[in-house]
């Protein structure tokens, strides 16, 4: 028989005590997890304990046995409720800690961006649709007759020539790609009712390189107003306001003289520079490059409407007049921006959309 001491139920007891006592205080997985080590595995002093049973005499097998199955059975049931305890805990902690707002809205494709000349275009249309005018639209493929004889353009005038127009095949229809919007006021004169009030945006063809200052297909916006007693003082007045509502209060514009064959008398349209506000004409100290040191910025032409292109649309040039305008949207753009190259309004990279200042409203 074996020389062996049986343990006795304080010693079993304090085993006991120290593995629930351990137990309690472990927050973690991980902390239980050690724990479990320490007081079930291999080494724990519960298990060394239960090897020592085989050296005891039968008598004492049975009654040591017994206690260590009912002490070790204690350490398993606090060790699983809490590893239950602790698992909720940290569920329930990565669950605020990691929260996510499933009614939020998500973006379920890439968002865009309005284009730079669309986006003025319709702020253009939305000023002089206020005034009471409407948006005139017309066809890309134009008439050589509505696009030059009508608007008073001379057989011979160059802009007619193969490598200004883009003439579509066969040139004997007389079809090209519309030079300017002018032919949808043609067209306005010639299908609506007096008086007209309209204004007409929209993309133009030009024979044109394609590189930072040229485009061999650009946008305008063209205005038409044909009623009594119309006169330059009108025009002044629309363009004013028209520059207010783009580029913000207190912007001036000016005109000089200049010839175009559709109206008589004719101007160009400046606008006073709207970074220097004119302080660096004559100032080499502070040079503007925005107007170059001019103080004003060309924008486009405008003028009366020539008595010669009424009469081709009918209009009796003893009761009525008119003025018309038009500049080119791509510039007016580019100019707001300080953007350095045209072809960067085609590329379609939507973060140069984005990159564009707003307008003035």
């Amino acid at each position: 028989m074996s020389d062996a001491q049986p343990l006795d139920e304080a010693a079993v007891e304090a085993m006991v005590s120290e593995a629930l006592a351990a137990i309690a205080v472990a927050d973690t997985v991980a902390d239980l997890r050690s724990v479990r080590l320490a007081h079930t595995g291999e080494k724990a002093p519960l298990a060394l304990a239960n090897r020592e049973i085989g050296r005891l005499s039968p008598a004492d097998r049975k009654v040591v046995g017994q206690l260590l199955g009912q002490a070790r059975a204690r350490v398993n049931e606090a060790l699983a409720a809490r590893q239950e305890a602790v698992a909720a805990a940290e569920t329930a902690q990565a669950l605020v800690a990691e929260r996510i707002d499933v009614t939020l809205p998500v973006e379920l494709s890439p968002v865009g961006a309005v284009h730079p000349i669309t986006g003025l275009m319709d702020r253009l249309e939305d000023v002089f649709v206020a005034m009471g005018w409407e948006v005139a639209e017309g066809p890309e493929l134009e008439a050589e007759w509505l696009n030059f004889d009508a608007l008073n353009f001379r057989p011979d005038h160059p802009a007619r020539l193969m490598q200004d127009t883009l003439f579509v095949s066969p040139v004997e229809k007389h079809l090209l790609m519309r030079t300017h919007t002018s032919p949808v006021q043609i067209r306005a004169m010639l299908q609506r009712e007096l008086p007209i009030y309209v204004v007409c945006p929209g993309k133009v063809y030009r024979a044109d390189e394609y590189d930072a200052t040229h485009l061999p297909v650009f946008h305008q916006l063209e205005g038409l107003v044909v009623d009594k007693g119309i006169s330059m003082a009108h025009l002044k007045g629309t363009l004013d306001h028209m520059a207010r509502s783009v580029f913000g209060e207190g912007m001036e514009t000016r005109l000089r003289p200049h010839y175009f064959p559709f109206t008589e008398p004719s101007a160009e349209i400046d606008l006073k520079c709207f970074v220097c506000k004119g302080a660096s004409v004559g100032n080499p100290d502070a040079p503007c490059r925005t107007c170059r040191s001019e103080g004003w910025i060309e924008w486009g032409g405008c003028g009366v409407v020539n008595p010669r292109v009424l009469q081709a649309c009918g209009i009796d040039t003893d009761v009525y007049s008119g003025f018309a305008f038009g500049m080119g949207i791509d510039r007016t753009v580019m100019f707001r921006n300080s953007a350095t190259d045209l072809r960067d309004f085609v590329e379609g990279d939507v973060r140069f959309s984005r990159s564009m200042k707003g307008m003035a409203r």
